[in-house]
């Protein structure tokens, strides 16, 4: 298949300074300089939700590989560190704030990565979709039966969509406000809850069996494997802010490593003080009889009734600040999009006071009412259908594009020869390409599973993956304007 040649790195241009703007003139774009490490690793760590995935993800993980959940969590964190090797290696030469479409443009040139792009709107549109599905029944069940404001679940849901929304037009300045805040409530509850644990000692006695190695090459490590990839799925919003980092080249490597480190550490942690406590040989099955209890029914055992409340309350304002961490990457993907003429250049412009891509935020936020309203008017059970449906389709999509970056920095390396180092350049992106390639095979060969036992019309949505970067590929054939190297620096 043959692509356009790709464009080559420029890594010492200023910022602003490429792109199809007259020397002196303005140009109103992001503002660079205003995030450090720890407010992109609180996008990171937002977007990846921890009340939400430890109490709906952890259960299942249990389920399918029992006391070994927390090893799993570790192994699909130390996949995104070999994949990181790479990607780390290849932000030194480049800054932009859209995301691994930016990269693949490096290796591939324009055709492949508008190709990506497809494949990007398509992951983010329905992953934050199936996501504002799911929080409306646990802001419905939570009103219901803790205030007994018992209203329909579409109104929570586009009520908090409209919130989100203005948040994300505001400014990253207030997101990170509202998401600091709601991030640090969830951690700090699951530290009680593991210290909790620890200092009981729990059924097991603080046992170290969920990392011995028997105990992780279980008949159920594939499908445990394969929701713990899904709990790293906020993880680009490392590359997506990079244009606003105070550093670049220094704070988004640690950012990638921090993030990584948190996530993986924090769930193996939590999983296995939970393990511990319901004990090694009950765990699969308290899990498999109870997983929507599971996390909540320990809390209240362990710690006491008003820690299990807050647990719950949380779980909603985790969702709340996941899709914060979402709606924010994904109206900057959208304005990268935009700026390199893939979109309506329109989308390619910010607020110049605040640097904001406000336009492109209100972008999102329309069509996924759009989409959710079309679901909701077809009644389709926000759960089962919406949620199960597109939540599947975004993950095995965005499989697609870490394949697609994997094999983009291999390609970016041996063509540049920035980098001299085998295992940077051409180990690790391997390895990370040869894992996502297994991750794949699981998640397509698994699909009934990711979509709740269900198959049947949702398996054809699988369609949409090929046909998005069929269009994307066609649009860059048609379209000779396109240019990912806009603002990069």
């Amino acid at each position: 298949m043959s692509t356009t040649p790709a464009q080559p790195a420029q890594p010492h241009l200023p910022p602003h300074s490429a792109g199809d703007h007259p020397e002196g003139s303005t140009r109103a774009g992001l503002r660079p300089g205003r995030l450090g490490v720890g407010a992109i690793v609180f996008f990171v760590v937002a977007a990846v939700a921890p009340m939400a995935a430890i109490v709906g993800a952890s259960p299942i993980v249990f389920s399918a590989n029992g006391v070994a959940a927390p090893a799993t969590y570790l192994l699909a964190a130390l996949l995104f560190v070999v994949f990181s090797v790479g990607y780390v290696a290849m932000s030194r030469h480049i800054t932009n704030a859209g995301g691994f479409v930016a990269y693949i443009a490096q290796g591939f040139g324009a055709r492949v990565a508008t190709a990506a792009a497809g494949l990007a709107i398509l992951t983010y549109t329905a992953l934050q979709a199936a996501l504002w599905s799911q929080f409306s029944v646990f802001a419905h069940d939570l009103a219901a039966g803790k205030l007994g404001l018992d209203l329909p679940s579409p109104l929570w849901m586009f009520a908090g969509l409209a919130l989100v929304t203005a948040l994300t037009v505001r400014g990253v300045d207030v997101s990170l406000k509202v998401l600091g805040f709601l991030v640090f409530l969830e951690i700090a509850a699951f530290i009680i809850l593991d210290l909790a644990i620890i200092v009981s000692g729990g059924i097991s006695g603080n046992s170290l069996a969920a990392f011995n190695p028997s105990a992780l090459a279980g008949p159920g490590l594939g499908i445990a494997f394969l929701f713990c990839i899904t709990c790293f799925t906020g993880f680009e919003a490392t590359v997506v802010f990079s244009e606003e980092a105070k550093d670049p080249h220094r704070t988004i490597p640690r950012a990638v490593y921090y993030s990584i480190a948190f996530i993986g550490l924090f769930y193996a942690l939590t999983t296995w003080a939970l393990g511990n406590s319901v004990g090694a040989a009950a765990v699969q099955e308290a899990a498999t009889a109870d997983p929507a209890g599971f996390v909540v029914t320990i809390a209240e055992q362990e710690v006491g009734t008003w820690l299990a409340t807050t647990m719950e309350i949380l779980v909603v304002t985790s969702f709340i600040a996941m899709l914060i961490g979402f709606q924010n990457m994904f109206a900057r993907y959208l304005y990268a999009l935009g700026r390199a003429h893939v979109l309506p250049h329109r989308l390619g412009t910010a607020r110049p006071n605040t640097g904001t891509p406000a336009t492109a935020a209100l972008v999102v936020g329309t069509g996924l009412a759009i989409i959710l309203a079309g679901f909701t008017l077809a009644g389709a059970d926000p759960i089962t259908v919406t949620f199960s449906w597109l939540l599947s389709l975004g993950t095995v999509a965005l499989i697609a594009i870490l394949i697609l970056t994997s094999a983009s920095i291999i390609a970016f390396f041996a063509r540049t020869r920035v980098e001299t180092s085998m295992w940077k350049t051409r180990i690790a992106p391997a390895l990370a390409l040869l894992g996502f390639g297994v991750v794949a095979y699981l998640a397509v060969a698994n699909y009934d599973v990711l979509l709740g036992g269900q198959g049947g019309v949702a398996r054809w949505l699988l369609l949409l993956i090929p046909l998005c970067a069929a269009l994307g590929f066609t649009w860059a054939s048609i379209r000779p304007t396109i240019n990912y190297q806009a603002e990069l620096v």
